[in-house]
């Protein structure tokens, strides 16, 4: 009796599985190594540990943190949260330069100064320490000057 193997279907399988889950990615690439960004990154990731701190501690330490990190090009635009409070898990691996964008309620195309980097997060949002809702999606952070400075979140009705 002859015995068939299955190794040709496996592997015809295993190549139609990953070529349909794959998908283009915008972006540069960036090599292996030390970047000039390593310093900036650092920044961002305590920006992120300051900002769930200050949450930890309440809406008005909060309110503070996000008002003193707002970008200083956009500090008319800050939003009250209203008794919310964020917690924001930021996907690192995700964390790359966007010079090119642009805030949406930036009057023409002006961009902000300082250099502009964009990560996933995961937010999560309570109110009095109950969970309300959580979203994933990306963010914007600017490093300028030595300091990472964020665009405080509107809530939308």
């Amino acid at each position: 009796m002859m015995r068939r193997t299955r190794w040709p279907l496996a592997v015809a399988a295993l190549g139609l599985l990953l070529a349909g889950c794959s998908t283009q990615v915008d972006g540069r690439p960036v090599p292996a190594g030390a970047t000039s960004s390593d310093g900036d990154r650092g920044l961002v990731e305590a920006y992120y540990t300051e900002l769930n701190e200050s949450g930890d501690e309440g809406t008005d330490t909060q309110r503070e943190f996000l008002r003193r990190t707002q970008h200083p090009d956009y500090t008319d635009r800050l939003c009250d949260l209203g008794g919310l409070t964020l917690h924001v898990e930021p996907a690192m691996s995700t964390f790359r330069p966007d010079p090119e964008w642009v805030p949406p309620d930036a009057p023409g195309s002006e961009r902000p100064r300082g250099t502009v980097y964009v990560l996933g997060v995961s937010v999560s949002i309570r109110q009095q320490g109950a969970l309300l809702g959580e979203q994933i999606g990306s963010q914007r952070v600017v490093v300028l000057d030595g300091a990472a400075y964020g665009f405080a979140p509107c809530p939308r009705g």
